[in-house]
């Protein structure tokens, strides 16, 4: 195989690049090989970003979000309403739901969603920083944006059950559903999650 010729430095480039999602081998090999034709500044400033990544980034305490500051630009943010909390199973969510501009609450990310198969339960989840945020009694309502797969579902119900047992001043909504069954909430446009936010349903 010509991977098995690449010069060890090329290879081992390829190697890691190729563990990414959505990329393969062969993939891995064009990136590599694009890189190698940039400038060699540019090639030291991609490796320095890489390099720094996890040292300039740290987890927001209130939402779990990926951010430069903690707490992040969202949940500082004194304009955002702090009475309506979105709960999204993952960061890319959130981002998805805050590119559209249309909802001014804050935002908790889960950390993904019940799937026992998978060996994922509930205290895999950040179900311990939910209930934080709602005993400081400013949430008045938590919004389900779990998407509609089974494991979003499962999900849905167990917070659902939860909220309704410990915290009943607390009202559930779900994101109404002009998104498709088996939808993440990640690959749903624009205009959807704007009309799904809008016109969310009572739990």
């Amino acid at each position: 195989m010509v991977h098995e010729r690449l010069p060890e430095p090329l290879k081992d480039l390829v190697d890691q690049l190729a563990g990414l999602p959505g990329l393969g081998p062969k993939s891995a090999l064009r990136m590599a090989l694009t890189m190698l034709a940039w400038p060699e500044a540019r090639t030291r400033e991609l490796g320095r970003a890489v390099g720094e990544l996890r040292d300039r980034l740290c987890i927001c305490d209130e939402c779990r979000g990926l951010s430069d500051t903690n707490p992040c630009a969202i949940c500082s943010d004194a304009r955002r309403s702090r009475e309506t909390l979105c709960l999204v199973a993952e960061w890319d969510s959130l981002l998805a739901i805050e590119e559209g501009g249309f909802y001014q609450g804050l935002y908790l990310i889960l950390g993904g969603l019940l799937a026992p198969l998978d060996g994922v339960d509930a205290t895999g989840l950040n179900t311990d920083v939910l209930k934080k945020r709602l005993a400081e009694g400013e949430v008045r309502e938590l919004i389900l944006a779990l998407g509609t797969t089974l494991e979003a579902e499962n999900t849905a119900s167990y917070i659902k059950n939860m909220i309704v047992r410990e915290y009943p001043n607390v009202s559930v909504t779900r994101l109404a559903q002009g998104i498709p069954l088996g939808a993440e909430v990640k690959h749903v446009d624009k205009e959807t999650l704007r009309q799904s936010l809008i016109h969310r349903q009572n739990l």
